[in-house]
């Protein structure tokens, strides 16, 4: 399989997951509604106030995973998908199986990660600052 086939391959896994996520997103929702109106003693107004941290936290790490998907598939709309923002090389495609939103290679990740910063616009950045 070529790399272009490939890449259209993990277009389609990415357009599927965006779509569970949102539908997850959308139960989510419903979920914490009904959690609301059932609600009956203290013990009860506790256990669903726990639940719903945790279905809050379940649905913004979805949320932020959404975000990613979104962008990865604007990426491969601009024929940019797969190159490393850091190095500008072909992300290697079992990185891209992996983790299909991948911006960046493992050499450049690594570098990003061992510099405590969030994202590699903050690490660039930061190489004009030195200038």
């Amino acid at each position: 399989m070529s790399r272009k086939d490939a890449l259209l391959k993990l277009k389609s896994v990415l357009v599927n997951r965006r779509n569970a996520l949102r539908a997850a997103l959308a139960g989510d929702l419903t979920a914490l509604k009904e959690l609301t109106l059932a609600s009956g003693d203290l013990a009860d107004l506790a256990l669903d106030s726990a639940h719903e941290q945790v279905t809050s936290q379940m649905a913004e790490v979805e949320s932020r995973e959404l975000v990613q998907i979104d962008e990865a598939i604007a990426r491969i709309n601009h024929g940019v998908y797969g190159a490393c923002d850091g190095c500008d090389k072909a992300i290697p495609l079992a990185r891209l199986e992996a983790l299909p939103y991948a911006t960046l290679c493992i050499k450049c990740q690594i570098k990003l990660e061992k510099s405590g910063r969030r994202d590699w616009s903050e690490l660039s950045d930061e190489a004009y600052d030195s200038v």
